[in-house]
């Protein structure tokens, strides 16, 4: 799970601009920041929802249920600068399964 804590989160104009025309609510880059896997690439951290995360998900929103709910953003990926600000967010490319 990432260090970042979601208060720290910032945004750039960019990512702002991105999550607006992509039609990703903030709510779900919390999600990513709070239970997201991370992975390393070019200085930046991708935040991702894979199969432990959305584990960690299912648990926090009460079963699947709660997980339906955001069931539609689970193929959306946060990058994460070094500095803490949000780069961009955007669709995984490919269709969703569920785990």
């Amino acid at each position: 799970m990432s260090a970042l804590a979601t208060a720290d989160l910032h945004m750039t104009t960019h990512s702002r601009t991105r999550l607006q025309q992509r039609a990703i609510p903030p709510l779900v880059v919390d999600l990513l920041m709070q239970f997201g896997s991370a992975s390393r690439a070019n200085g930046a951290e991708r935040m991702m929802f894979d199969k432990s995360a959305i584990k960690r998900l299912r648990h926090h929103l009460g079963g699947d249920r709660g997980l339906k709910v955001v069931e539609r953003w689970l193929n959306v990926y946060a990058v994460v600068g070094d500095n803490g600000l949000l780069v961009t967010a955007a669709h995984k490319s490919g269709h969703f399964r569920r785990q």
